[in-house]
């Protein structure tokens, strides 16, 4: 009984917290924190954008890219694999236009985005938890590439980056801003917005942490999500340019501004890129292990 309780007691720990960790995967360094509290309800927020509600709710914990992948670890791994190519070609004929190691990689189609997690995931770039048909078809099979590889590194779910962007640590509910916060944000006041000092990406971890351990899921650039809508890919977040105050008074950067795009679209769309997350969180596994572990010594 005593190893049940202490297996109990940890569950519960992981549950809550929210853990920073420091990987090298393939050799490319990242960044995660951990997203806790499993089976959360969902945000009852209406999209100012297109009427909908219900985003947010995660059964399972996961981690997710703290940082934004920078122009650095793109490189890393187009060294390593080969500049992404495909169908359709206007998906993978663009490069960034802020250059800088630590500023975010721009000009990424979801196309792209998806290769470096298949990277990540298999070390191959068409091997993982996305298969992209010489047609330009896209197949997600996340289970496929955890049965396969153990750990699957995705684009993050539209319900996956809302919670980690949205959702309070504490499990009482969500902010309409990343910070924790409900009021609109200041200009300069730790995110990188429409009038504010800069004029192109920041470099990442430059602003104010937010409340999850996270850097930037409300400016410096658009993140793709995994999320299918309506033949289109989920975007959120909100750019450099991207006004707190736009768009019916709430502006891009809160949880009820949702917005999407093509998947092969990247030119003249410099502020748009992307984070990771992994699936599922290694501390589970460990957990589940010592779990097995632990009954396995009870019985005998």
């Amino acid at each position: 009984m005593k190893n049940v309780r202490i297996l109990a007691v940890i569950v519960c720990m992981m549950a809550v917290m929210n853990v920073a960790s420091a990987d090298t995967i393939r050799g490319i360094g990242m960044d995660f924190v951990t997203i806790g509290n499993p089976g959360n309800a969902a945000d009852t927020q209406v999209m100012t954008t297109d009427g909908t509600t219900g985003y947010g709710s995660v059964g399972y914990n996961y981690r997710i890219g703290k940082y934004e992948i920078t122009n650095a670890q793109w490189n890393t791994f187009v060294s390593a694999a080969g500049v992404p190519t495909g169908n359709p070609t206007i998906a993978y004929d663009q490069s960034a236009l802020y250059t800088g190691n630590q500023q975010p990689t721009n000009n990424v189609s979801w196309y792209e985005a998806a290769q470096f997690c298949n990277y990540l995931t298999s070390g191959d770039k068409s091997l993982g938890a996305y298969q992209l048909g010489t047609d330009g078809s896209i197949t997600v099979d996340r289970d496929a590439a955890i049965s396969a590889y153990g750990t699957a590194y995705v684009i993050p779910t539209e319900d996956e980056w809302y919670k980690a962007a949205y959702y309070k640590p504490n499990d009482s509910g969500y902010s309409l801003y990343a910070n924790g916060l409900n009021a609109i944000p200041a200009v300069d006041d730790g995110w990188n917005t429409w009038g504010g000092s800069y004029s192109t990406p920041w470099d990442v971890g430059t602003g104010t942490q937010e409340q999850n351990g996270t850097f930037d899921m409300m400016g410096n650039i658009w993140e793709w999500n995994e999320t299918l809508v309506s033949g289109y890919r989920g975007v959120r977040g909100g750019g450099y340019y991207g006004d707190a105050v736009y768009y019916v008074g709430q502006g891009y950067l809160p949880s009820t501004y949702r917005s999407w795009n093509w998947p092969y679209y990247e030119i003249d769309w410099s502020d748009v890129g992307f984070r990771i997350a992994e699936v599922p969180e290694p501390a589970t596994l460990l957990l589940l292990g010592l779990g097995v572990v632990m009954l396995r010594r009870k019985k005998h």
